[in-house]
């Protein structure tokens, strides 16, 4: 599981180096690219804890950008 957790996470990382994203709009594009919203979920508090990641609530939606 961590190794999925582990691919996940790059593939975020990623998405996010073309710019800031929601989380609605990060999970869409994984799930197109097989990834469950679970493991989305937690690839995102992987980089978080890696503090690799900013998470702010921005009028109701989750915006996840690069530091």
């Amino acid at each position: 599981m961590w190794a999925k957790i582990g691919e996940t996470a790059g593939r975020v990382y990623h998405l996010l180096e073309e710019g800031e994203k929601n989380l609605s709009s990060l999970t869409k594009i994984l799930r197109r690219e097989g990834h469950n919203t679970n493991l989305v979920i937690m690839a995102i508090g992987w980089l978080a804890r890696e503090d690799k990641i900013n998470v702010i609530k921005d009028h109701g939606k989750w915006i996840i950008r690069l530091k």
